[in-house]
């Protein structure tokens, strides 16, 4: 066999068999001296180099990933030949080239060498070239030798020992998985889940909270005592009945509550997802949807048929396939689609996701491609064409032309994958992780090299290796193996032997995965293997369970009803001592005591509990039935109560106080600025400065002079403005990293543009409207072209690109400008070479040119709360790019210090006296109404705590422009705190400052948090505002768990992502916001709205009448109960302290329900104030904070009360009838029922249409019902007037009292809902 050499010349840089998409191409004399000499000596990489001509390179992504980079392969095809080593894949190339190889020859002598080659493979036996293949492989893989450290056999022996613990059986560990087929393994079901509770815990959860609870441990003591003879007093249903109808009232409603969270979470099981099936060739499909030849294969079918001499080039590879491998020919699986519900997807499934599709398990991207009606919209500009045609469309995305060193990472999809086919094999997507991170950022994510351009067919020998399940949602670290067989892809045992050709090894990083939860937001088809499904994926991880909610009100409550038990059994004692513990026939004093405490159960009321439980039922049917919150949803109706206690509100920033929608809202050039209206001058400033030049032909460059309309003389300051404006419009519509996609909707083709930044989205849909349109976008180049003439007017080539860092906190990018449409040459000479670069003003003040305007107008945008870029640029003469290019890939193959050493090299070579062009300034549009409904919460006495994962520059910004942090209130920054020295003196600062705004990271959080944490709250809790950047899920439920804890005050949380779940399931409320960021906090939340400015009238108007309506419902209840208590205790002390019943059974029964119970429940249709008066006097929501309207001074003033009612009722009714008799039990009841009826309508604030009915109806009812109660009634007494002015004159004496009592309280001390309504 001829040496391999022959199959590569030596190429120019331009040649598309150099990598496109590689990191770093790199020499191999850097890389490793002994190799190269020894490639060289081989005649591996060319042979007779003119001392003049440099060593080929090699794309160093290649010898990491080892990948399948052809997207022309099917099978085994030449694209395997060597698809570890360079060398080889060349040869390949040279095969597809042109058959005279004179294509990039670039006048070489090694052109000629190719003709001979190929014919001499076109006329004899395809089989001898495919015999050799493996013995080239094996001289190829002694030749090129790695160095250490970019040598797989580490990593792998690594991986291997870290999956020791999976092959046990364990699935919590790290795994293995074979792509497309059923796993060994059992792994957990992909469910979404929020239920509290399932079919075996919801009884014994539910009683056990119940019962939890004092007073209903209480009642189930004496329902309980009533099955002892000696104890039992009137009817066992008497007190079982009411205890039974709580608990069902109540279980009932978490019941409701929790199938309608089983329901909701149902509809996101119930997704359907695409999942390609993978069926053992030979097997027939079930599935019409059958794959078999994909839009991927269907494509390069296409393009062999315009290449030339395609027989003889198909015939090799036809033939390769057949013979190489033993008769691998065929496919390894034939796929086919089918539908699954996502509670069906199983870890190793290959998904196909599409734009706006939720991603619903974690997965590892494996192939990414654009739709063909997608890109058949894409209109290439003519300037492209030629240039685009002159690669094969065999190649795909593997060799594509390189005009310099791709020393940046560029995230854009390279031409000659986007447009030399029908579909797209970049393997570029974007996702959304807002509803995981809350960063609104899109992110780009990358198909590995070694699927990317592996045939579906072929996915079932690909196995993957992932960690175990973690809840870090910025790391993942796996690998990615394509084996010879399926069966080796199985067998989790198998070892590096049988991976196919020894070298089909990737590596797995965070940029290669999709999270749970993330949306996919680019056109591009995306195939991907579920890795980790249901709690197990980061989604889940970073959620904490569900949990029973109680509101404070219950507590209270409880702790009143405790006292109330107390005083029973004082009673009850005191009443037997009286007698002096003496014991009675049948009756032994332990036994009277026992008989007290049954008799006097009725201070503790059990109705207590049901009629708060149906009051919460009201509230929340309030709640979703007010138009002023539409959509509205109470999802825990046990807690509304709680919405009048709130004093910190933890509230997340995007999607819940922002839109996530940015606009370019100003612009500075130096002299001027430009906003509103004033962009139309802008306008006319690029009319003028791209017009159309002499010729068609001709581009414009920086260089360019700047022209104005004929016929119009400007002046010399109008030209400069002029030229100024194009040059900072021209460095806004190229210094970024968006790309322009075409989508089709409704048969309107629309052009959109994706980024990993909707900063970088709003400037450049800002240089459109002004003029400049962002035409075309690849890896390479960058076409702009004129709004009004529709003409290309600018068109660069893209040498570099620095992406935007947290740290760096600024992107740049050089760009070779073009001045003819067609260029003849390619060299770097060939036009003016230019760095442009934008940054936050922080670090571009010291790396631009001095200037005296710079931070005043940097300072003036950010109090309007615009989010400030400061737009620089600096001519590179050839040389110095050439010295910076050098030393940039010296600092990129550095084993230690790689990044800081790049950073390095850029600062030195580029980011110094830069021409400083300009200011931006982007909004980020707020949700409607933020700013009144912040200002109302902060007069309502709410301290506002804003968590976020964004970045402290955006969250300052938006602090601003919510006027969360008020005009003129001093924001101190605390970030990047590493170590706790000086952490104690920022604590102190705060202190002696507590009216300031903290603005701290996430970083400096944990540290405080970890070593300061009492300190840190008991400083951060008394400010008005604080602003958390950088917080993980974790980090923000922490938050707002030590809050609770260190203030033992009631806290909400609000937010709309699923990284704000945890967060909200912390708090003790929980408000979830239902966006376009999807439902799954709303789903989580306690509370569901709509809109951020809904939470005002949620809190200040139903939560503070929620509190108050309780309260007073309460207190009435228990008032109710211990009246009647009173008058057992006066009945008992008349009949010598026999613990015997005053009312008994049906009259006992009757006063709790059906002759006080309405009256007394309408008491939560009450107001003190309308709504406009609630929302003009937030202040009136302060007040409730201290729970007045509930508190040990106003229950004893209700004791007080039912104390002396009682005494008076029974007391004066046993004196002016008998002691002991009907007479004295008709008189006694009647006077009871209508003092209640009274006291409700002397409680009532604002009556309403029902109170009247209830307190109405209810008297005729027992008017009514006084003739069927003979049994307790003297009813001939009944019709007597006696019994009416006995019962007129005990009434009056017991109402007028306290009734007066109230008058006088609210003449000497009104409260505040009278003072405001002016009464």
């Amino acid at each position: 066999m001829p040496p391999l050499t022959s199959y590569r010349p030596t190429e120019p840089l331009d040649s598309p068999v150099n990598d496109s998409d590689s990191d770093v191409d790199l020499d191999l004399e850097e890389l490793d001296p002994s190799t190269s000499s020894h490639v060289q000596a081989s005649r591996l990489l060319g042979h007779n180099q003119s001392p003049e001509q440099r060593v080929p390179r090699i794309a160093l992504r290649n010898i990491r990933m080892g990948g399948l980079r052809r997207s022309g392969n099917r099978g085994r095809g030449y694209g395997e030949l060597g698809h570890d080593r360079d060398g080889i894949n060349d040869a390949v190339d040279v095969l597809e080239d042109d058959p005279q190889g004179q294509r990039y020859s670039g006048g070489s002598q090694h052109a000629g060498d190719e003709a001979p080659l190929l014919d001499e493979y076109a006329s004899q036996s395809r089989r001898s070239f495919a015999s050799d293949r493996l013995q080239s492989l094996a001289h190829i893989s002694s030749s090129l030798r790695l160095p250490s450290f970019m040598s797989s056999t580490t990593t792998n022996r690594q991986d291997e020992d870290g999956i020791a613990d999976y092959r046990e059986g364990d699935p919590s560990t790290s795994r293995i998985l074979a792509v497309g087929s059923p796993q060994a393994t059992r792994y957990p079901p992909n469910l979404v889940s929020n239920a509290k509770y399932t079919a075996f815990t919801f009884l014994p959860i539910t009683l056990y909270n119940e019962f939890s609870f004092f007073f209903n441990m209480y009642f189930l003591l004496v329902a309980l005592s009533q099955a002892i003879p000696p104890l039992r007093i009137g009817y066992l249903s008497t007190y079982i009945a009411p205890l039974a109808f709580v608990l069902f009232i109540t279980m009932g409603k978490e019941a409701y509550d929790d199938i309608e969270r089983r329901r909701r979470d149902n509809e996101a099981n119930s997704e359907e997802y695409v999942v390609l099936r993978f069926r053992e060739p030979g097997q027939t499909g079930t599935s019409s949807r059958v794959l078999r030849n994909l839009k991927s294969t269907v494509a390069r079918k296409a393009d062999r048929q315009s290449l030339t001499n395609r027989d003889r080039l198909s015939d090799i590879q036809e033939e390769e396939e057949q013979t190489e491998g033993r008769g691998r020919g065929r496919p390894s699986s034939f796929v086919e689609e089918v539908n699954k519900k996502s509670r069906d997807l199983k870890v190793g499934d290959v998904l196909k996701l599409s734009k706006g599709q939720r991603v619903p398990a974690d997965v590892v991207i494996l192939k990414c491609s654009t739709p063909e009606g997608a890109q058949a919209q894409i209109q290439i500009p003519e300037s492209l064409e030629s240039e685009t045609l002159l690669v094969s469309p065999l190649e795909g995305d593997a060799y594509q032309p390189n005009s310099s060193p791709s020393l940046g990472t560029s995230k854009n999809p390279d031409p000659d994958d986007s447009h030399t086919s029908n579909s797209k094999s970049s393997g570029e997507t974007f996702i959304r992780t807002d509803q995981l991170d809350g960063e609104t950022d899109w992110k780009l994510r990358l198909a590995s090299a070694l699927t990317q351009t592996l045939p579906v067919e072929e996915f079932v020998r690909v196995r993957v290796t992932g960690g175990k399940p973690d809840k870090k949602v910025n790391e993942f670290v796996g690998k990615l193996e394509l084996m010879t067989t399926r069966n080796d892809a199985l067998d989790s045992q198998c070892d590096e032997s049988s991976i196919d050709n020894g070298g089909h090894t990737a590596a797995l990083s965070i940029d290669n995965t999709a999270w749970a939860n993330t949306i996919i937001a680019s056109q591009a088809i995306t195939m991907a293997v579920i890795v980790y499904t249901g709690p197990q994926t980061r989604s889940a991880l970073s959620t904490s369970l569900s949990r029973s909610k109680t509101g404070l009100l219950e507590y209270e409550i409880n702790s009143l009803t405790k006292i109330l038990c107390a005083l029973t059994l004082a009673l009850s004692v005191v009443l037997v001592a009286l007698e002096g513990f003496g014991d009675t026939e049948g009756n032994i004093w332990y036994v009277k005591i026992m008989r007290f405490l049954v008799l006097f159960s009725t201070i503790v009321p059990i109705s207590l509990r049901v009629n708060l439980d149906l009051g919460k039922s009201v509230y929340s049917w309030f709640i979703q039935r007010d138009p002023g919150i539409p959509g509205a949803v109470v999802r825990t109706s046990t807690i509304p109560e709680d919405l009048g206690r709130i004093e910190y509100l933890l509230s997340d920033k995007t999607g819940t106080l922002t839109q996530n929608e940015m606009e370019m809202k100003k612009i500075h050039v130096g002299t001027v600025s430009y906003a509103n209206e004033a962009m139309d001058e802008v306008v006319g400033y690029i009319r003028h400065g791209f017009v159309a030049a002499p010729s068609d032909k001709a581009l414009v460059t920086p260089s360019s002079s700047y022209s104005t309309t004929a016929g119009v003389t400007a002046t010399r300051t109008r030209r400069e403005i002029g030229s100024r404006v194009r040059d900072v419009v021209l460095a806004l519509a190229l210094c970024h990293n968006v790309t322009p996609t075409v989508e089709e909707e409704d048969g309107q083709t629309t052009t959109s543009y994706q980024a990993s930044s909707p900063d970088e989205i709003a400037i450049v849909r800002w240089t459109e409207s002004v003029g400049l349109r962002l035409a075309y976008r690849d890896r390479k180049k960058m076409v702009l072209e004129s709004t009004d003439t529709g003409k290309v007017v600018v068109q660069v080539q893209i040498l570099d690109i620095f992406p935007f860092t947290s740290d760096g906190k600024r992107m740049g990018i050089i760009v070779r400008f073009q001045e003819q449409m067609n260029p003849s040459s390619h060299d770097l000479d060939g036009g003016d070479v230019w760095f442009y670069q934008k940054g936050a003003d922080t670090v571009m003040g010291s790396i631009v040119a001095a200037n005296d305007w710079l931070d005043e107008e940097t300072a003036n945008m950010a109090r309007e709360g615009l989010r400030t870029l400061v737009v620089g640029r600096k001519r590179l003469p050839s040389e110095k790019y050439r010295a910076f290019s050098a030393s940039y890939q010296e600092a990129s193959l550095a084993i230690s210090g790689r990044d800081a050493g790049m950073q390095r090299v850029v600062s030195e070579f580029l980011e110094h006296d830069l021409e400083l062009l300009g200011v931006t300034g982007v909004e980020d549009k707020l949700q409607r109404d933020v700013k009144p409904s912040l200002e109302l919460l902060r007069n309502a006495g709410i301290k506002i705590w804003m968590l976020t994962g964004d970045k402290v520059e955006t969250a300052r910004c938006v602090a601003v422009s919510s006027k969360l942090v008020a005009r003129g209130q001093y924001i101190y920054t605390v970030a990047k705190l590493k170590h706790k020295d000086n952490a104690q003196d920022h604590l102190d600062f705060l202190r002696s400052k507590p009216d300031s705004c903290l603005l701290i990271d996430g970083e400096s959080l944990v540290l405080y948090l970890t070593h300061f944490r009492v300190d840190f709250i008991s400083v951060a809790v008394r400010l008005p505002t604080v602003v958390a950047c950088r917080c993980s899920p974790t980090q923000k439920a922490d938050i707002a768990k030590l809050i609770k804890e260190f203030t033992k005050k009631r806290v909400c949380c609000i937010g709309d992502g699923g990284n704000d779940v945890s967060m909200i399931q912390a708090a003790d409320v929980g408000v979830g916001i239902v966006g376009k960021e999807g439902r799954q906090a709303s789903l989580a939340a306690d509370f569901s709205i709509e809109q951020f400015c809904h939470l005002t009238k949620l809190l200040v108007w139903h939560g503070r009448n929620s509190y108050k309506r309780s309260a007073k419902l309460a207190q009435f209840v228990i008032h109710r109960g211990l009246i009647i208590a009173v008058c057992q205790t006066m009945y008992s002390i008349a009949i010598k302290f026999e613990p015997e019943g005053l009312y008994k059974d049906w009259l006992l029964v009757g006063y709790a329900t059906v002759y006080t119970a309405a009256p007394v429940l309408s008491l939560v249709l009450d107001k003190d104030v309308d709504e406009n008066l609630a929302n003009l006097y937030p202040e009136l929501y302060k007040e409730l904070t201290s729970g007045r309207s509930l508190s040990y001074r106003t229950f004893f003033v209700w004791v007080f009360v039912s104390i002396y009612q009682g005494g008076m009722i029974q007391g004066l009714s046993q004196i002016l009838t008998e002691v002991d008799g009907p007479r004295m039990v008709a008189v006694s009841y009647t006077v009871l029922v209508l003092n209640e009826l009274l006291m409700v309508a002397i409680e009532i604030t604002t009556w309403h249409p029902v109170m009247i009915m209830c307190i109405i109806g209810t008297f005729l009812f027992y008017i009514g019902s006084m003739p069927f109660l003979g049994g307790y009634f003297d009813l001939d007494f009944l019709l007597s007037w006696g019994f009416v002015w006995r019962v007129l004159a005990i009434g009056s004496i017991s109402l007028i009292p306290p009734y007066a009592g109230k008058l006088i309280r609210r003449t000497m001390k009104p409260p505040s809902y009278r003072k405001v309504q002016g009464i």
